[in-house]
């Protein structure tokens, strides 16, 4: 009986032992709503964050200041991702995989090149495949809840249009770094008054010679904060009224004042400006036809890409028609027309169908190209440059104007989702 007591008291004591050590290991920093950030979580995101400033030339911010970043960017991607898990949306195996093939090649190598690469860079893999994941996510969300429910009226791009005729033909536009520092909705005077300190410090510091970057991994409540702040070239008519009003008073090298939005402060630097061309120029368009093929759980890639490669093959060498194959095998809309497609602008398509056709020259038939649709093959028909129909300059200006509103639009809800979450910080817990 002692010796079963003697090992019962050393299994207690190991357990507590275990515990002990796990409770070092890991611990709950937040919680958000039902579920909880973790230490190893935050630990985590601060390393990937450190490389990646890094890896920009960005001197990154003391941890302690980092650390409270990322735990902001954590809850807010919890919120997101509870609110998109709870209304159905997901993201399967397939389209993840695709994702990251994308990724890969978007970096000039392949799945196996980029996994190896990773992880020598101390990213785990099956990591990166879950951030993917969440970005692809988190688009998603934003579709639905914002840029979805947008609305343009005529009034409005009639407006628009009006104030384009009276502007300078020259299109400008401006390469732009940014520091939001966040309002709460529904803030007391004394955390507005909080905010804009903050945001008169960081300009204090931006314009004593302060690293931009650095100062906006340690102040930005953005998603770009990370970046730098790097909003990267935004045409004048693309950029919110208030930005577009205050830059067009600055110069290169400037950081302008404290500007009060709904979302908070945000200071503006202009990294530099150029002309663009006159907005009367015409606009190269191009006449094309494709074959596609959807993959599927009964198609796989390398089926669709097998058969697209035979199809090309056979139409090289006149054995067949590249409109009649389009009209048997593609499975677009565009069949019954042979493939055809009406005249495209650039930004018509999606950026992976537009790079290919665009390499190609008049008659030439592509590779298999992969988009999020399937897989193509696509041949130019003929190009040409043409003044834009008063139809697509309406249909440009209603664009314009969603990516405006709803860049404004999603600022404001992230907010609004931050401040109805449930949150309940335990960071100082050592």
């Amino acid at each position: 009986m002692r010796r079963l007591l003697l090992l019962a008291a050393l299994l207690a004591a190991s357990a507590c032992a275990v515990a002990q050590r796990t409770s070092l290991v890991d611990r709950i920093v937040a919680i958000v709503n039902k579920e909880v950030v973790t230490a190893s979580e935050l630990a985590e995101a601060v390393d990937s964050a450190e490389r990646e400033l890094r890896r920009r030339g960005t001197t990154p911010p003391e941890r302690s200041v980092l650390e409270r970043q990322m735990l902001e960017r954590l809850i807010l991607d919890k919120a997101q991702t509870q609110m998109a898990r709870d209304t159905g949306i997901r993201v399967d195996e397939l389209q993840l995989d695709r994702a990251v093939q994308r990724v890969a090649e978007g970096n000039k190598m392949t799945l196996s090149e980029f996994r190896t690469a990773l992880e020598r860079d101390g990213v785990p893999f099956d990591g990166f495949r879950q951030d993917v994941r969440t970005q692809i996510t988190l688009t998603r969300l934003r579709e639905r809840e914002v840029d979805d429910k947008i609305q343009v009226s005529d009034s409005e791009i009639d407006l628009f249009l009006e104030a384009m005729k009276a502007a300078p033909g020259e299109r400008i536009e401006y390469n732009v770094a940014h520091i939001l520092v966040r309002v709460p909705e529904q803030a007391s005077p004394e955390q507005v008054d909080a905010a804009r300190r903050r945001a008169e410090q960081a300009l204090s510091l931006a314009r004593g010679g302060g690293d931009f970057a650095q100062l906006a991994a340690t102040y930005s409540n953005s998603p770009e904060a990370l970046q730098g702040g790097a909003l990267g070239w935004r045409a004048h008519d693309r950029l919110p009224e208030l930005f577009a009003r205050t830059l067009e008073r600055m110069n290169p090298g400037d950081v302008s004042a404290p500007l009060r939005s709904p979302a908070g402060f945000h200071l503006l630097k202009l990294v530099d400006r150029r002309t663009a061309g006159t907005s009367d120029a015409p606009i190269p368009q191009t006449r094309l036809r494709h074959i596609l093929i959807r993959t599927s759980e009964t198609v796989s890639e390398s089926e669709a890409r097998r058969r697209l490669t035979d199809l090309r093959r056979r139409i090289v060498a006149k054995e067949a028609d590249f409109g009649e194959m389009a009209r048997v095998h593609s499975d677009d809309a565009s069949s019954a027309r042979g493939g055809e497609l009406d005249w495209v602008y650039p930004g018509d398509t999606v950026p992976d169908f537009e790079r290919a056709y665009q390499e190609l020259q008049v008659g030439e038939i592509s590779e298999p190209v992969r988009t999020p649709f399937g897989l193509h093959l696509i041949q130019v028909l003929e190009r040409r440059s043409a003044d834009m129909s008063v139809e697509r300059r309406r249909l440009q200006a209603r664009q314009t104007l969603r990516e405006r509103k709803g860049d404004e639009a999603y600022h404001e809800w992230l907010r609004q989702l931050r401040d109805t979450a449930y949150v309940e910080l335990r960071l100082e817990e050592r």
